[in-house]
């Protein structure tokens, strides 16, 4: 039961990253002219964080598996 509560409180934490991650001062920042490899760099910032974040939570749910 300890691990499930473990479990629970790092996809809170992950949730709460993601949180800060999409807020927008952050993505004030990455807001410019600029592109990367062609796609601009606020797509491939939001693109980048969500595979990371989906990536992350795969990790978190697999691990107690």
């Amino acid at each position: 039961m300890a691990h499930r509560a473990i479990q629970a409180q790092r996809l809170v934490a992950l949730f709460v990253l993601g949180c800060l991650l999409f807020s927008f001062p952050l993505l004030s920042l990455f807001n410019t002219g600029g592109t990367v490899l062609g796609i601009p760099v606020l797509y491939a910032y939001l693109f980048g964080v969500w595979i990371g974040l989906i990536a992350l939570m795969i990790l978190v749910v697999e691990r107690s598996s």
